[in-house]
């Protein structure tokens, strides 16, 4: 029988939400504020989504400026220059001990506002590492109880195959991994419609239906302002 074990810290790994920055894969079917808007939702989602956690330590690994949108209680971080394969080895370098004694870490993104739910159950069991998947062949959170940048270092990031191979690279370790549900990421419009009907209670949902009915009205980049 496998014994229960939550992480014990949570990395969000985000950009701060400013236009033209973040959601890019949006922008032409909405403008860069739209997207900057359904960026910032999603973002306080996960936020506090991870803030509600028991017994969690909180680190968010910006890149960019923090604000007043950060929650009390996270550590903020800088993220490292690189791809995103050395970003998120960072991060975990950042916070885990290599004996392991700061416990299983948990890192996410901000494109997943729904995570609430999936988030509050994950557990490593008795596993090494954990790896949540995405709908679109990436992956939505991994979470390691050592850090070791070559289980990340040359990953292909942002591509249909992504999530495979980064399960490959775990196993491939030797890692026992734990799969957690698949999830959607939020990269195109109908990414954003799909999660907003299924999480109509986020931030995200509201920001979203906002955003269509300017989209659907006709309203300028200037009505965002």
């Amino acid at each position: 029988m496998t014994g229960t074990t939550p992480p014990r810290i949570v990395i969000v790994l985000a950009k701060e939400p400013v236009p033209g920055k973040v959601k890019t894969r949006l922008i032409g079917q909405l403008t860069s504020a739209q997207a900057a808007t359904l960026a910032q939702a999603a973002l306080a989602d996960t936020l506090e989504a991870v803030a509600g956690l028991p017994g969690v330590r909180p680190v968010l690994v910006l890149d960019g400026r923090p604000g007043t949108w950060v929650p009390q209680g996270f550590d903020v971080v800088p993220q490292v220059t690189g791809g995103l394969d050395r970003r998120i080895a960072a991060a975990f370098d950042h916070v885990l001990d290599p004996d392991g004694a700061s416990g299983p870490t948990l890192l996410v993104g901000m494109d997943t506002p729904q995570l609430g739910p999936a988030l509050s159950a994950v557990d490593f069991g008795d596993d090494d590492a954990v790896l949540g998947l995405a709908e679109d062949g990436g992956f939505w959170a991994v979470g390691l109880r050592r850090p070791d940048p070559a289980l990340f270092h040359g990953v292909p990031m942002s591509e249909l195959g992504t999530g495979q191979a980064q399960l490959d690279r775990l196993r491939g370790a030797g890692l026992r991994v734990r799969l957690l549900p698949p999830l959607r990421d939020v990269d195109t419009v109908s990414d954003a419609a799909a999660v907003a009907a299924v999480a109509p209670d986020t931030r995200f949902a509201q920001a979203w239906s906002v955003v269509s009915h300017r989209v659907l009205t006709g309203a300028t980049h200037e009505d965002l302002a």
